[in-house]
């Protein structure tokens, strides 16, 4: 494996849909998150990549902002990596090297959501040391 982490360059924003919609189980056709994913890059949005050589293996959204309870703050998303390359702690590796990343950029606090069923995720967040604050609700318009 030739695994590498960086930030994936806006020009190739497009790359990331396969992943996502594989994240998020087909429910939203590829079209519509295209266009989302082509709005957000305009959002404080960057997008961490996972490439093992020239394969995207996986993705985790980066939305910067500041926040009174937290300060300089990002939050995580859409963080998906290949079924292929789970359970060989690349996920805490990918995570270590995002901890790094956003403190160059000075944010003090990460956070993040997760889906309530996703229980892989929260034992993985637990081990990485977040702590659950709240709930995250959606309404749709």
């Amino acid at each position: 494996m030739a695994i590498e982490f960086k930030i994936l360059n806006t020009s190739r924003i497009e790359d990331i849909v396969p992943l996502v919609e594989k994240l998020n189980n087909y429910k939203i056709p590829a079209h519509v998150l295209k266009d989302r994913v082509l709005n957000m890059v305009g959002q404080n949005y960057e997008c961490a990549v996972i490439f093992d050589a020239d394969k995207l293996i996986g993705i985790c959204g980066l939305w910067f902002c500041t926040r009174h309870y937290a300060g300089k703050s990002v939050e995580v998303d859409h963080v998906f990596i290949d079924e292929a390359y789970r359970s060989q702690g690349l996920g805490k590796q990918f995570f270590n090297w995002i901890y790094n990343y956003v403190k160059s950029k000075g944010c003090e606090t990460v956070e993040l959501n997760t889906y309530s069923t996703n229980y892989a995720s929260h034992k993985f967040y637990y081990n990485e040391g977040f702590k659950i604050l709240g709930y995250h609700f959606l309404k749709k318009l």
